[in-house]
């Protein structure tokens, strides 16, 4: 089974935000079997359900252990989203 997760971290920081939200992109890009696309708002994530499940999951405790507060919008959404055409 595969999943879309889109996720939006704030850092309620104010140093060195973009780089916790750049580390916390990295280590997903790491993951093999993982597409992981950004834009100015947001991070998609899409692949095998339990692996990214498992791997967003484990970078948001990361986050959490390392900066003082840190808010994560996230959604997820059943099957690969990723080549999805919009419907007219």
């Amino acid at each position: 089974m595969e999943i879309s997760i889109e996720i939006s971290l704030y850092p309620l920081a104010e140093e060195n935000f973009k780089k916790e939200i750049w580390d916390f992109i990295k280590k997903l890009r790491l993951v093999d079997g993982l597409q992981v696309v950004t834009n100015g708002m947001s991070t998609q994530v899409f692949g095998d359900y339990d692996l990214a499940v498992h791997h967003v999951m484990a970078e948001i405790k990361k986050v959490h252990h390392s900066v003082d507060a840190a808010v994560f919008v996230c959604k997820f959404i059943g099957g690969n989203r990723s080549e999805v055409e919009p419907e007219l």
